[in-house]
């Protein structure tokens, strides 16, 4: 059986992926001021950072329509979505509607929609895992199950330079952006087993912050384990944060595998300039 993996394009591109014959990418629209851009991977992420510097309004995304997700399962007897966190986006919920009504059509197809409950590098996790198990060959039914295990324990921690674009999103809330955005302070933020934000620490300074944001993991690795994850770090502009990390969490778990990302459309919009995130 064929099988077919399709993120939408929060999710960040981890080489040697993109561009896999069996993967498609579904586009979310990146509104600045009253521009609209289709999330293609057209814009550079130092173009997008530019223009939302430029821009004296908000950025603000939306979610891709049914249509284009049902453009992109063709191809394929067996199909697997992994969409950004239904409690941030309409991604997921079109998705669904997708493939309702495709299945209508073509009820010999297999088509299987995940809530990643998560964003950003935490979704190209998901994807990392879901092409291993497809390549080997497991059934279908297996796939689903062993995914939403996976996603069951997936860790998602973050630390952003600024989180003026999260808060005019409705992402965070007024009072942890003024609080922040008044005394400088950094916060180290997770994706909940929900698929919302909350706070985990904070510190003083980026470099403090992504220091707790290891200790953060570590523990996080204690409750749920590393065996079989990919370590997965993103970031927008800042290769050097995310050595950092990536040496911090190395001296605290014995990851065999790391991916180390750009932040793509969606997930530059919401990390800025500055931004790391850390799933597996």
């Amino acid at each position: 059986m064929s099988f077919k993996i399709i993120g939408d394009s929060c999710t960040d591109p981890v080489p040697g992926l993109k561009d896999a014959p069996e993967y498609a990418m579904v586009p979310l629209i990146i509104r600045i001021g009253n521009q609209e851009y289709v999330d293609n991977g057209m814009l550079t992420t130092e173009d997008l950072v530019a223009r939302m510097a430029a821009s004296p309004e908000g950025t603000g995304t939306a979610c891709p329509a049914p249509q284009w997700y049902m453009d992109a399962f063709e191809g394929a007897d067996e199909v697997y979505v992994v969409t950004l966190s239904a409690e941030l986006s309409g991604s997921y919920n079109s998705a669904v509607q997708a493939r309702d009504i495709y299945l209508e059509e073509h009820p010999e197809k297999k088509i299987h929609v995940f809530n990643s409950h998560s964003a950003s590098a935490g979704q190209s996790a998901l994807l990392i895992k879901l092409f291993e198990l497809c390549r080997a060959g497991l059934p279908f039914e297996q796939v689903i199950e062993e995914m939403d295990h996976f996603i069951a324990h997936l860790t998602t921690l973050f630390v952003l330079e600024n989180l003026d674009n999260l808060r005019k999103n409705g992402r965070l809330s007024e009072v942890q952006a003024l609080i922040t955005g008044t005394l400088h302070i950094k916060l180290v933020m997770e994706g909940t087993p929900a698929g919302t934000i909350r706070k985990v620490s904070q510190a003083l300074s980026v470099k403090q912050a992504l220091a707790r944001l290891a200790d953060a993991a570590a523990e996080k690795a204690k409750k749920h384990g590393i065996e079989g994850r990919t370590l997965v770090i993103s970031h927008c502009n800042c290769p050097d944060r995310a050595v950092y990390v990536r040496n911090l969490l190395f001296k605290k778990l014995p990851f065999t595998q790391v991916e180390m990302v750009r932040t793509g459309g969606i997930s530059t919009v919401y990390a800025g300039d500055g931004g790391v995130v850390v799933a597996f």
